[in-house]
């Protein structure tokens, strides 16, 4: 009943930039939180960072410092913006969604599509 869109990965040199987005559409949407994971090859998927409805913000150690979280609630868009890129950031960084209908108490959650990230040493 979601479905997200991510946008802005790419190739970047090491000590790069590079924004993430993240949309969700729906009708009747209310999210809870939103989140970032990653996942390199051969390793397992990982939490980036977090954001709730209220705007509360967890970061991997790995990237605290250098990845900031935000959101704009009126859009349901969640970014990521990524500074200082090394190559152990190379993943596929997957846009995650925890949100409810209005109206119902019941849970739902949804996964983007993916976006690569390389970064280039």
């Amino acid at each position: 009943q979601v479905q997200l869109v991510e946008s802005g990965g790419g190739l970047v040199q090491a000590g790069g930039s590079l924004r993430l987005s993240c949309a969700a559409s729906g009708s009747r949407v209310s999210i809870n939180a939103m989140r970032w994971y990653r996942q390199a090859p051969g390793k397992q998927r990982e939490l980036v960072a977090g954001i709730t409805s209220g705007g509360t913000t967890n970061y991997a150690d790995s990237v605290k410092g250098r990845f900031t979280i935000s959101s704009d609630n009126a859009k349901n868009t969640v970014y990521l913006q990524m500074n200082s890129l090394n190559a152990e950031d190379t993943a596929v960084y997957y846009c995650y969604v925890d949100y409810g209908l209005r109206g119902s108490l019941v849970p739902y959650d949804s996964w983007g599509q993916g976006t690569q990230v390389t970064v280039s040493s």
